[in-house]
């Protein structure tokens, strides 16, 4: 089970939106285990399958409450947000396609989100707290959208080129 390779800004596929899980296979499972073993290495909390290449509506997450609590492990297959609350959060988002840059992001403070494990099983998560913000950003992904669509223009620009000096710093090495 190998780590994959994250997709980084720029590649189409995080523009797109995925496509449906139609077959709950073995196939499916092998993606999220490696998926799970890709956002491990990448110390990362949540990792779309388009973020390795595939455009299929699946995402894992991984989120400790505190500190020493077992984390909470999520795989979702064709999730769908069904209730956000009308309070909002306000916290720094980052992103594993987006190396080095993270921003404030205004999101629902509570979701509820419906999908099928990687069996076929129906799962429905009621979520607060950081949970519930890997959640919504992992859902994004599966729409084609990036935290950044969620700030603000003149942010987005300043963000777009501290990532464009980080990655020319990192070719040039």
């Amino acid at each position: 089970m190998p780590v994959r390779e994250i997709v980084l800004l720029g590649d189409p596929i995080l523009r797109d939106e995925a496509a449906p899980i139609e077959s709950f296979d073995d196939e499916l499972r092998t993606l999220v285990s490696d998926m799970f073993i890709t956002m491990a290495a990448a110390e990362g909390a949540g990792l779309a399958a388009p973020q390795v290449g595939i455009p299929r509506r699946v995402f894992v997450a991984e989120v400790s409450r505190e500190e020493g609590a077992e984390p909470t492990r999520v795989a979702l297959v064709n999730p769908v947000i069904v209730e956000a609350s009308t309070e909002e959060d306000r916290s720094s988002e980052g992103c594993l396609s987006i190396p080095g840059v993270s921003e404030v992001v205004t999101r629902p403070e509570r979701v509820v989100v419906e999908g099928f494990d990687p069996d076929g099983e129906p799962v429905r998560i009621e979520a607060d707290g950081l949970l519930s913000r890997v959640l919504q950003h992992e859902v994004d992904h599966l729409d084609g959208v990036l935290f950044f669509d969620r700030i603000s223009p003149l942010k987005r620009r300043m963000l777009l080129k501290k990532y464009r000096k980080l990655r020319a710093e990192e070719a040039a090495v």
